[in-house]
């Protein structure tokens, strides 16, 4: 019944702001994965963020930057200055048996220290990366073992990102792991030099509360990404997708107010992706064969959520010429969603 009590108090912020109580400030940021399909140059982004008001840019794959050569990130660096942007860099997997690792571009470790010395050059204070997916939690190897294989990595480099000055951010991605198997890794690692990118949209794919992963890893959230999420039961399954901001059924306004008591000048950076139901199989047990360390405290939290929703299938996916302008009108309502709530 606490739990429940918790959840109803949505109007917090809004009842604060309207007693004339200043709410603890955040930055106000983008990731640019909000806008993946526009085909923009760095500097195009950068333009688009500041008409947006945005205080910090994530760039959360290389590609977004169109490059990685010095000259290239002094430019961007400038042209972010300029705008009174702060920059922040990102990369994808570090963990050599992730499925989502690209061993092409080379060693964990050498993409990572490729990363980390673009990030210094271009005043990043940190390299966003994860582990993998959920696919990582069916495979062969359970996920200690990725987790494992993810600190080694951490520690092969530690003493070159320590030189530059640059913190590691990893983020708890596409459901590969739960808060509490982040907050393990990030103090194997060293947590002086590694820390978390809190998603809050990602939790719902590990079969979390989203509330409960903030809550969890606050003490190590280095930076984040932030989206609304819808839950709901349909017959022996939990649907989940991920919405515009308000859209969602997860309390995205309790997160934004407990976001702001517990991460105080950290970004709070939208990463908008609406998608259409991903459906977890609850009574099937092949399903549970990744989940088999999930605590059932900690999973009841997430079957309330679903338990309270309802159905939420969402917009029929735009046509492929229209899928840039989509995203835009989607970033763009969950932003004035967002700075409504922020106080912005």
């Amino acid at each position: 019944m606490v739990f429940m009590c918790r959840r109803t108090f949505l109007g917090a912020p809004l009842a604060m702001a309207a007693a004339g109580q200043a709410r603890t400030p955040v930055r106000f940021g983008i990731d640019l994965f909000s806008l993946r399909s526009q085909g923009w140059s760095a500097f195009e982004y950068l333009d688009y963020c500041a008409r947006q008001q945005a205080q910090v840019v994530h760039f959360s794959e290389i590609r977004f930057l169109g490059s990685l050569e010095p000259e290239h990130l002094r430019k961007v660096r400038a042209h972010a200055e300029a705008r009174g942007i702060t920059l922040e860099i990102g990369m994808r997997s570090i963990c050599p048996t992730s499925k989502r690792f690209d061993p092409a571009q080379g060693t964990a470790e050498e993409q990572l220290v490729r990363v980390v010395e673009a990030a210094r050059i271009a005043g990043s204070p940190l390299v966003r990366a994860f582990l993998g997916s959920m696919e990582d939690r069916a495979g062969p190897l359970p996920i200690e073992a990725h987790i494992e294989n993810t600190v080694k990595v951490l520690r092969h480099v530690r003493a070159r990102v320590e030189d530059s000055g640059v913190r590691i951010a990893i983020e708890n991605h596409a459901g590969d792991m739960q808060a509490r198997e982040l907050k393990m890794l990030i103090e194997e690692a060293g947590k002086d030099f590694v820390g978390a990118c809190l998603d809050s949209g990602n939790p719902v794919w590990a079969l979390e509360d989203p509330l409960l992963t903030l809550e969890t890893l606050a003490p190590y959230v280095l930076t984040s990404h932030v989206r609304d999420s819808a839950v709901w039961r349909e017959g022996d399954r939990i649907a989940v997708r991920w919405t515009r901001m308000g859209e969602g059924n997860i309390g995205i306004r309790e997160y934004t107010r407990r976001f702001q008591e517990l991460l105080p000048g950290k970004a709070y950076s939208m990463e908008i992706i609406v998608t259409r139901p991903r459906y977890f199989p609850l009574f099937d047990p092949q399903f549970w064969a990744g989940y088999r360390n999930v605590r059932a405290e900690e999973f009841l939290r997430f079957l309330r959520l679903a338990e309270q929703g309802q159905p939420n299938p969402g917009p029929t996916p735009a046509p492929q010429e229209l899928a840039a302008q989509r995203e835009r009108e989607d970033l763009e309502a969950s932003i004035r969603y967002t700075r409504e709530v922020l106080g912005l």
